[in-house]
């Protein structure tokens, strides 16, 4: 090899969207480049208008688009491919550039810029002459080309705020400056938005949407920043090793088939490397909307800490998460980013199935318990009620979350403690002598749930997490006493067991995803299976998506995030027109940050531009799924359409429909097969079941999805919230009352922001007091 390859990240994009035939041929041209960079063949050669720009031919049709980038640490010629173009759009106002904030290369295309903005900036898109491209074929790019009404003269600058030396303090790239301040309508921002540089886009946006020029340095431009040293912008070697590539090698055909959905799970933007590569004293945390990439960076942190151990065959990393469907794809996304050597030195595991290999491995055999679900726990306690409570004081639902979210989430574990325990956030207070009758009650719902060898999730992790503290604890004193007698050995103080000799903690770095639905008793065990100390735990979570009613203060399981916590704001995932719906389901609802803090959506925003989402009210339940099946039929059509390269692209899990239950997902299912001839999908914990195009689910199998179109349905007032299970506690317990609606909330929130491009809702009856179409 004589050269080195890397792809820009927009090189990769625009090369996901080109015949599989074009994908061919530039696979062979990397082939023959990185060999023999001046083959005759590829006819490489410097553009006329950026002398850092070169142009090398893939076939008579299309080129390569390429910045050298000096030389590797081994030697080796580097080049970055900065787009693939047909030759008609090869042209001399394009340009390569390392930005002044993050020290990245850039490149920019004017072609995307409006028609009319060009034309008041006095701008002529001018055909690379080396090309000799024939006159009629040497027309505006394709992405230039698009009619955008011309502005009236006298129409104020949109940026009129701004001046250039704002732009540019704020990372705007040099060649689009002034381009920016010459634009007056939304559309032409969105034009020039679409294809600018990641840092000029989120800025302008930012700035488009109201921002001021302080907050937007505050909130986009600081967190991106990169200590620059003297003389940056020349160094094009040093600013490839701080630019999100992908390097060229055997595998890219792989890579290139797998479309842009595998970019976006696995991207890492500027503000969130230094999120990742930042050493921290102890526990972090980071939050977000949803579509901002808290797991991406998770991942990337975790293969971060994973590049950096010493060798072993050990597991010294967890990476955990609620989310049960998750795991699996954790697992394949992290594998895109580590090797397979250091992929099997992470330990990828769900919460609660961790929780119950530390119990297996404290049980005798035959001793485990059985797990039950909540609702079969519920009936339990029902008939506990029944047998003890003839005056039917308490309710089922009530004691159940006493329960899970006092006693078993502080580990009271007698009479006395929970008469002394703090009830934060429970609503209701108790007096002594009725905490005296909740305890008995449900000491005697535990007596039946151990005599049927049975436990809920909730007591299974509690269990686990005593065993870890308990480890934990035997670890700290075996240190201290070591330290007592200067370091020395201390088989003579040991008891009998080796496996007291040989105790550590399981895990060096514990990285969490979906750290908001995780409760005391999974904290307190992730806690006690990583010693305190540099890079510990990594958290990742948004409490806007809490949809159970678990709210923990970190810093009261030994947690401490303070001075350690980072926001992101920009999504990735949906557009600015569904995340403004979305964001008015939770309204000015007060969220907490995981500890003493409040957390808000300010600040959230996309880059993506997309139609309104609809909403659509219904006469009935045959009105609503006859306008569904009609909306599904159009957006399989819309997704099928042959691209500009004939491509016709699989309608399979793109389109989603959402619903409250999973009696009502069956039921839509059913709908939709015999009445409309529509296939569908389930799903469920392992995935969906069924070969159908269209899946179906409840708002909670949807956490952690994603959605080209979304359908959300049946959002009607009763069912959203559930007003029939709730109302009772208006009165009677106006806390509860309130939990349960912002969880309500929370669920439409979710549902709503796993859709990327479209967003239909519908109802029939009233509709949803969530919708903000109420």
């Amino acid at each position: 090899m004589t050269a080195r390859l890397s792809l820009y990240q927009k090189a990769e994009n625009e090369l996901y969207k080109m015949d599989s035939s074009v994908k061919t041929k530039f696979y062979d041209f990397c082939h023959l480049f990185r060999n023999d960079p001046g083959h005759p063949k590829l006819d490489l050669k410097p553009l006329k208008g950026d002398r850092r720009i070169y142009r090398a031919k893939i076939d008579p049709s299309y080129r390569a688009l390429l910045a050298p980038a000096g030389k590797g640490p081994d030697g080796v010629e580097q080049w970055l491919v900065v787009a693939v173009r047909h030759r008609k759009h090869v042209y001399e106002e394009l340009s390569v550039a390392i930005n002044r904030i993050t020290g990245e290369i850039e490149f920019v295309d004017l072609g995307v810029v409006g028609q009319s903005v060009l034309k008041r900036a006095g701008i002529q898109l001018t055909p690379d002459p080396v090309e000799r491209v024939p006159p009629e074929a040497a027309a505006v790019p394709e992405s230039a080309a698009v009619p955008t009404p011309d502005a009236e003269p006298s129409a104020v600058p949109l940026l009129a705020a701004c001046t250039a030396d704002d732009l540019r303090r704020l990372g705007v790239a040099d060649a689009l400056v002034e381009v920016a301040l010459l634009v007056t309508t939304d559309d032409e921002l969105d034009q020039l938005v679409v294809g600018a540089p990641r840092l000029t886009a989120e800025v302008l946006t930012g700035l488009g949407a109201g921002m001021s020029v302080e907050e937007v340095e505050s909130e986009i431009t600081r967190p991106a920043a990169t200590v620059l040293e003297p003389g940056f912008e020349d160094d094009m070697g040093a600013a490839l090793t701080r630019t999100a590539v992908t390097t060229v090698d055997d595998d890219l055909r792989n890579v290139l088939a797998e479309g842009d959905f595998r970019a976006w799970k696995v991207y890492l933007h500027p503000t969130q490397r230094k999120i990742v590569e930042r050493n921290y004293s102890g526990a972090a945390r980071v939050s977000g909307g949803p579509g901002t990439g808290k797991t991406i960076v998770a991942l990337h942190r975790t293969a971060r800490l994973a590049a950096q151990l010493q060798p072993g065959r050990d597991k010294p990393i967890l990476l955990t998460t609620y989310t049960k469907n998750l795991t699996a794809d954790l697992r394949s996304r992290l594998s895109s980013l580590i090797p397979p050597d250091l992929l099997a030195r992470v330990d990828i595991k769900h919460i609660d199935i961790l929780a119950q290999g530390v119990l297996n491995e404290n049980s005798a055999a035959g001793a485990q318990r059985s797990l039950i679900g909540d609702a079969q726990a519920k009936e339990v306690l029902g008939e506990i009620l029944f047998e003890h409570d003839p005056q039917r004081r308490w309710d089922t639902e009530f004691l159940f979350d006493e329960w899970e979210q006092v006693i078993l989430g502080q580990s009271l574990a007698t009479r006395q403690d929970y008469f002394k325990a703090r009830r934060p956030g429970m609503g209701r207070a108790l007096t002594r002598p009725e905490r005296g009758s909740v305890w008995q009650l449900l000491e005697q719902f535990t007596l039946r749930l151990n005599s049927m060898k049975r436990e809920t999730w909730a007591q299974s992790a509690e269990r686990a997490a005593r065993y870890e503290m308990e480890r934990a604890r035997k670890i700290r004193e075996r240190a201290e006493r070591k330290a007592e007698i200067g370091g020395g050995d201390l088989i003579h103080l040991d008891d009998k067991s080796s496996a007291v000799r040989y105790l550590r903690h399981r895990y060096q770095h514990i990285v969490v995803d979906e750290a908001q639905d995780l409760s005391a008793a999974h904290w307190k065990m992730l806690r006690a299976m990583a010693a305190p100390g540099p890079n510990d735990l990594f958290i990742a979570g948004d409490t806007h998506q809490r949809i159970y009613d678990r709210q923990v203060t970190l810093s009261t399981v030994g947690i401490n995030i303070r001075g350690k916590a980072s926001k992101l704001t920009l999504s990735y995932r949906t557009t600015q027109e569904i995340l403004d719906q979305a964001a008015k389901v939770v309204g000015d609802a007060t969220y907490d940050d995981l500890d003493d803090g409040t957390e808000n959506l300010s600040g959230y925003h996309s880059l993506l531009r997309g139609p309104a989402p609809e909403f659509v009210a219904c006469t009935d339940w045959d009105d609503e799924i006859t306008r569904l099946a009609a909306r599904l039929k159009l957006w399989r059509e819309e997704i099928i359409r042959p691209g500009e390269d004939g491509t016709v692209r699989d309608p399979s899990g793109a389109m989603a429909v959402c619903v409250a239950d999973g009696d009502m997902a069956g039921r839509v299912a059913a709908d939709l097969s015999l009445k409309h001839g529509i296939t569908t999908a389930t799903l469920t914990k392992d995935g969906p079941q069924g070969g159908g195009e269209v899946h179906i689910g409840t708002m909670h199998r949807f956490k952690g999805l994603e959605y080209q179109k979304l359908a959300i349905i049946g959002a009607s007032d009763g069912i959203l919230p559930r007003t029939a299970l709730i109302e009772k506690f208006a009165h009677t317990d106006p806390k509860r009352y309130e939990r349960e609606l912002k969880q309500s909330r929370n669920l439409l929130f979710v549902a709503a922001t796993r859709a990327r491009d479209a967003l239909s809702i519908s109802w029939h009856g009233a509709p949803s007091p969530f919708l903000p179409c109420h």
